[in-house]
């Protein structure tokens, strides 16, 4: 074969690559830099919050043993776990409430200046927490208890305001590939403040806190000086939001778009069933969350370390099965089944997980099996889904959802998770770690309820809208009236089949 013609022939397969993943979109630089502000952004602000759950044994110890001169902080190490688990319960109580005000917060105003303020609150109260309260030996639960709460309402306002400004600035056609590896930055998060908190235990749990929170800090300025909030900062039009938009005349909205009601982002399609089915699923997330590093330590024995190590598979399964489901999920109408299927799968193995021997390649190969069906999903709903919800064809962009709609998904999923927390450790105390994972299979078939009548709702309408249109005689080409989307003050119509490629963008597929 030619050269000429081999050159070719693997242009085009790299363009056939790119156009899958991209869906047909024109990406430029801008885009590049909003997805790796947006995803270091994140990953920060959960590293901050898995130091907590990094260090227990550590912080138990320290408040249980009379080694600096005070009395013991807690008697027992059981009254120590049950403070530890009012801790989580009262971070995601607050930051469940602080979700559904900070999802209309980020709409209302710009929403990266609503995350980089959240953001430095949030280091602030975290440095001061792990690191100023053991240097000069605050040791008081009301601070402790205090502290925490106001990192969760700080914490709160972020991931609204960052899938409204990644769901901005990437259509539908590549959302669920885009937001799939996107949601990632959660896991890597874990993953990056598990490894920060394993390397310098060793010289005292404090200075785990301190490194996360002052890498968050460092972040949240450059958040508020480089990032860009929509595409209409710098005059690119807003991405499609339905497969044939791409050859529509479309509008490139100069102002932001007025926020939709809060009461009235409840009534939108889907957020009710995925806040509900978010809240059960989220409970079991958030277990593995928050408990996965003190049960290898407590139950398996392993090393403080070595369970902060082992812990981190969890999320590598979740960081897979999100890339793999959110690109697959591109290419249908609805991507509740894909979610469905993996959470019905996802009760094998944590059976599987809940008998498994202190083995740690076993060991580490169904943890990341259970994060692959149960972290997967819940990454998705927490960022495709959510997008796709504030991005609704009833609102044709003329109003700004995407933060309110995100906020009430993950706030009432942080409010089941609050819950959960709360119960574990009596739980693990009265009926043994098994009865937990029992638990956790029940609330996964309790998520897998809460979406069944969506599902059958969306193949039932999906059958109805094949049967009209193999049955219709109607020319399906758009009209003028098609052409068009509904404008107002503020906003300009152009024709995206005649938009030429961005300067400094990528070429267009």
């Amino acid at each position: 074969m030619p050269n000429g013609v081999r050159i070719r022939t693997r242009n085009e397969i790299w363009k056939r690559i790119c156009r899958f993943f991209t869906g047909g979109e024109t990406w430029t630089h801008h885009h590049l830099n909003v997805f790796a502000l947006t995803f270091v952004s994140f990953a920060f602000v959960h590293a901050t919050r898995k130091t907590l759950s990094t260090v227990k044994p550590s912080m138990i110890a320290t408040w249980t043993r009379n080694t600096t001169g005070h009395p013991p902080l807690f008697p027992s190490e059981q009254a120590a776990s049950e403070f530890l688990a009012l801790l989580d319960g009262g971070f995601l109580f607050t930051y469940a409430i602080g979700l559904f005000f900070g999802g209309v917060v980020g709409d209302t105003y710009d929403p990266k200046v609503v995350l980089s303020i959240g953001m430095a609150l949030s280091a602030i109260s975290v440095f001061i927490f792990g690191y100023v309260t053991e240097l000069l030996h605050w040791y008081t639960k009301f601070i402790y208890l205090s502290l925490w709460l106001a990192n969760g309402l700080f914490q709160s306002v972020a991931w609204p305001a960052e899938i409204s400004i990644v769901g901005n600035w990437f259509g539908h056609n590549s959302r669920g590939v885009v937001l799939g590896v996107w949601s990632g930055c959660a896991s890597v998060g874990n993953i990056v403040g598990t490894l920060i908190a394993s390397r310098v235990i060793l010289l005292g749990y404090q200075y785990a806190f301190a490194v996360n929170s002052v890498l968050l800090f460092v972040c949240a300025l450059f958040v508020l000086l480089y990032l860009k909030s929509a595409p209409r900062d710098v005059g690119l039009p807003e991405p499609a939001e339905v497969p044939d938009e791409q050859h529509r005349v479309i509008e490139v909205h100069l102002e932001r778009p007025r926020p939709i009601n809060f009461w009235r982002a409840w009534l939108l399609p889907g957020v009710i069933p995925y806040s509900l089915a978010y809240a059960c699923l989220k409970l079991v997330n958030y277990g593995f969350f928050f408990w996965l590093p003190f049960y290898l330590s407590s139950a398996m024995h392993w090393s403080e370390a070595d369970a902060d190590a082992l812990s981190i598979w969890y999320d590598v399964g979740g960081i897979i099965a999100a890339i793999i489901a959110g690109a697959v999920s591109d290419h249908f109408s609805t991507r509740t089944p894909i979610i469905v299927g993996m959470l019905a799968i996802s009760n094998i193995f944590l059976y599987m997980y809940s008998v498994s021997p202190p083995v740690y390649f076993v060991n580490a190969l169904i943890l990341s099996l259970a994060g692959f069906f149960v972290a997967g999903p819940g990454n998705m709903i927490s960022s495709v889904v959510t997008a796709d919800l504030g991005k609704c064809p009833e609102l044709r962009g003329n109003a700004e959802a995407l933060s309110t709609v995100t906020g009430i998904v993950d706030g009432t999923g942080s409010l089941g998770a609050a819950f959960g927390q709360l119960l574990i450790p009596s739980i693990e105390v009265w009926f043994g770690w098994v009865a937990i994972f029992y638990g956790f299979m029940f609330m996964i078939v309790c998520t897998i309820l809460c979406l069944v009548p969506l599902l059958y709702k969306e193949c039932r309408d999906r059958r109805r809208s094949q049967y009209v249109a193999l049955n219709s005689d109607v020319d399906d080409s758009p009209s003028e009236s098609d052409d068009v989307s509904p404008t107002g003050p503020g906003s300009e119509v152009i024709d995206v089949r005649r938009r030429p490629v961005q300067e400094g963008g990528l070429a267009e597929l």
